[in-house]
């Protein structure tokens, strides 16, 4: 079996975040949850935590974003 993208989720100072995901999109994290607990042998206490994770994986790999944000319009606003 292939290895799953996220292994081990960091422990941060969190930032409250009020989000709505259709039905649809939250069965994804909950099933990933229980392969991961599987694989790993550690418990997912809370499937909504990968969430945070699955964003930070996808904005790192995403290229197009990755090259806008060195872009000098976001150097302007991290400044200010």
């Amino acid at each position: 079996m292939a290895k799953l993208r996220l292994s081990v989720i960091p422990n941060d100072k969190p930032v409250k975040v009020a989000l709505e995901l259709p039905a649809i999109v939250h069965r994804d994290p909950v099933v990933y949850a229980e392969i991961l607990a599987r694989e790993s042998n550690q418990p997912i206490s809370d499937p909504v935590k990968l969430i945070a994770p699955m964003l930070a994986s996808f904005m790192r790999t995403d290229r197009v974003f990755a090259k806008a944000r060195r872009g000098p319009e976001y150097s302007k606003a991290k400044e200010g």
